[in-house]
């Protein structure tokens, strides 16, 4: 096996085609024609003395062989990578940076700091994407992505965290719900409501059920909804439909009157959410994603009250 004759932009190539399961999206991703993948394609298999892909599925899919090969292909290129990385970052973060971000997150977290990152580092090129905590950890895996933030902790082998802030929860009732008279709502009284939660795959909605002591929402309903925006769950608790739970950034986007007339705080222990910042490759792009990690938590500790000694931190993947 002659593996002197074996290019970098084969590599790519084989690297494309297994991101997408196709030749065609893999020439689009790649600048090329899909006749001169296929040919680069066929070459490198030729070179290993591997088929790499079986052709005969939609989509694409690797052979057994093909497997541990483009595997091993990954790592050669994250390796090749890295060299430029090392030297673009020996003075101030910059180079291009992938950074996935949950759903739940996105709206409230992103623009806390990023037009504050930007000003400061401006040599990084922020590519973001939102993604389930499932998918983010894929692409972790896969290389797809630099880095996520995500509700922690997920105790993932390989994948590195740190703690960026601690978001407390609250009760969301509906105007005329008579636990309002209370000062704080416990566990139990959650649990008599018809509670609005977000859709299967997203971890808040793990965390809220969890908290609450129950597998899915309880009691029935005239009309089964499930919604992955926050603004949409207010907005059926406004109107005298059920309660929701709603994390303090999102909370502190409620009018003042709505805050004071229809959300309560949980019992203690105070349940929080932990917001992390994860990663595949602690060293890769340690300058970038520690000038996120700074930068987020500065912007987090400007917004989040301080969390109380009792406060638990929720679960974001059920078990």
């Amino acid at each position: 096996m002659d593996l002197s004759q074996v290019t970098l932009t084969q590599m790519r190539y084989a690297r494309a085609v297994a991101d997408s399961g196709s030749f065609r999206l893999a020439a689009q991703t790649c600048f090329v024609s899909q006749s001169g993948l296929s040919m680069q394609m066929q070459k490198l298999e030729e070179l290993l003395g591997v088929v790499l892909f079986d052709r005969s599925k939609k989509p694409v899919m690797l052979t057994s062989e093909g497997d541990p090969v483009v595997q091993q292909i990954r790592a050669v290129l994250r390796e090749t990578e890295r060299l430029g990385q090392v030297v673009a970052e020996q003075e101030d973060p910059a180079g291009k940076f992938r950074l996935g971000v949950i759903p739940s997150l996105s709206s409230t977290v992103i623009p806390l700091f990023l037009g504050d990152f930007v000003r400061r580092y401006s040599q990084v090129e922020l590519l973001i994407e939102e993604l389930k905590t499932d998918d983010m950890i894929q692409c972790l895996q896969a290389d797809t992505i630099d880095a996520g933030i995500a509700a922690t902790p997920l105790d993932v082998p390989g994948i590195v965290e740190e703690v960026l802030g601690r978001e407390r929860m609250y009760a969301y009732l509906s105007p005329d719900d008579p636990l309002l008279k209370r000062k704080t709502v416990t566990q139990k009284a959650l649990r008599d409501r018809e509670l609005w939660v977000m859709p299967e795959g997203h971890c808040f909605r793990s965390q809220v059920l969890s908290y609450c002591g129950f597998d899915r929402p309880p009691g029935p309903r005239t009309v089964q909804f499930e919604s992955g925006s926050f603004q949409t769950l207010v907005q059926l608790v406004n109107e005298g439909l059920g309660a929701t739970v709603l994390p303090a950034l999102v909370a502190d986007t409620l009018s003042e009157e709505q805050r004071e007339a229809q959300l309560r705080p949980l019992v203690s222990p105070v349940p929080v959410r932990e917001i992390g910042l994860v990663t595949a490759r602690v060293d890769l792009r340690r300058k970038v994603s520690q000038a996120l990690v700074e930068s987020i938590r500065s912007s987090l500790k400007q917004r989040l009250e301080k969390t109380p000694g009792s406060a638990v931190v929720l679960d974001p993947v059920p078990e």
